[in-house]
């Protein structure tokens, strides 16, 4: 079968697109652990590759393999736990300069292959290779900003006061979950599509801002992972710089710190159905914070209303949900890729909806679900709040 030919020419955009990234990391520390729940860096200069081979060289066309080891050793990555950190050291990987010639050849000899692929391969590998990008962009967030170097055009949006809270009333209806196979391209925890009846509810206008949030540290709550206490005031840890905190812009948060804030203002998080009603309405606003478009987020004001009058619930930050990760009815997991979903339907994960600055266009499609655990502080993770 033959690869869509607008799904190669993406997965060559993708891969210029990683490429970039590791050009941020300054040579000396492509062995360091920003995050320590994760693999060191080298691991994902040569994780990406090995997933394209594995996926489809080896598992679906069934071609041998020219590096068994490399194919193994950048198979998989952490789902980070409780239960200890990595304890591996920077001899314990490969040169730098093994791993790019990996990557080199598994590009040349993948390349041919792909016309013979299946096009749900090729949507998987470019998927799978775009979610990366945002990943890794939060991992290079924790590097030390003297180990990276900024791009040009990294400098962050202005900022201002924070717009005053309010809540907009959703009234009550159908909230179409998941996606119809017909309608294309999903991973397995998209499907089937269903109905949800869900009653009238008020959600609010603007994510909470870090201005919001201010109050509650005010009141005795932890400050955010990405905050930092200065002589002069609280600054954000951009992703190139620290800056005085943006008081407009939205909060970054664990799951767990958002729940706080909720039960703090008397109110709730929405549900993964809540989050549809009120976002899926039409198309993302036009120049909305997403698909690479800043590192940092941008004010919550000034943007586009949709039908409801509620803004950036596409773009701007992930936000979470008090929806526990589960299936779908008639979930039936890849069988080429078995755990994908499957296994993080634990209890310990929660839905994430939206999209932020650095997720990709082809993300945002209403059906896609994000998941993560509740105090995981890295990703770039926002909310806003519901009163029921």
């Amino acid at each position: 079968m033959q690869p869509e030919p607008e799904r190669a020419g993406a997965l060559a955009l993708a891969r210029a697109q990683t490429d970039e990234l590791f050009t941020i990391v300054r040579g000396d520390s492509l062995y360091e652990r920003p995050i320590p729940e994760r693999h060191r860096i080298i691991f994902y200069l040569g994780h990406l590759e090995a997933f394209d081979w594995n996926l489809i060289a080896r598992d679906t066309l069934g071609r041998g393999s020219f590096h068994p080891a490399f194919d193994q050793l950048f198979a998989f990555g952490i789902d980070p736990d409780s239960s200890g950190l990595p304890q591996d050291g920077p001899g314990d990987w490969p040169a730098v300069e093994e791993v790019l010639a990996y990557n080199r050849e598994v590009r040349a000899r993948l390349e041919p292959l792909l016309p013979q692929a299946p096009a749900e391969r090729i949507h998987v590998a470019l998927e799978h290779r775009l979610m990366h990008a945002e990943t890794f962009a939060y991992m290079l967030h924790q590097l030390p900003y003297g180990r990276k170097r900024a791009p040009e055009g990294t400098a962050p949006a202005a900022s201002g006061p924070p717009p005053a809270a309010r809540m907009q009333e959703i009234p009550a209806g159908t909230a179409v979950l998941g996606r119809r196979r017909e309608e294309g391209f999903g991973w397995d925890n998209e499907f089937e599509a269903h109905a949800v009846e869900v009653p009238a509810f008020a959600i609010g206008k603007h994510k909470v801002t870090n201005g919001d949030y201010l109050e509650f540290v005010r009141a005795g709550a932890a400050a955010p992972h990405f905050w930092r206490e200065r002589p002069g005031g609280w600054v954000y840890a951009g992703m190139f710089q620290e800056i005085p905190l943006p008081l407009d812009w939205p909060v970054y948060v664990t799951e767990r710190e958002a729940e706080a804030y909720a039960r703090w203002k008397g109110k709730s998080l929405p549900t993964e159905p809540q989050f549809h009603r009120a976002a899926y309405v039409g198309p993302p606003e036009a120049g909305g914070n997403f698909d690479f478009r800043h590192w940092d987020p941008v004010p919550v004001s000034g943007a586009a209303e949709n039908r409801y009058g509620v803004t950036q619930m596409v773009g701007n930050g992930w936000e979470w949900t008090s929806t526990v990760f589960h299936p779908f009815p008639g979930f039936q997991p890849f069988a080429f890729y078995p755990g994908y979903s499957a296994n993080f339907f634990d209890g310990e994960h929660y839905v994430l909806k939206g999209g932020s600055a650095r997720t990709a266009a082809c993300l945002l499609r209403a059906s896609f679900r994000n998941w993560f655990r509740p105090w995981y502080p890295y990703v770039y993770a926002t909310f806003r709040l519901v009163e029921n």
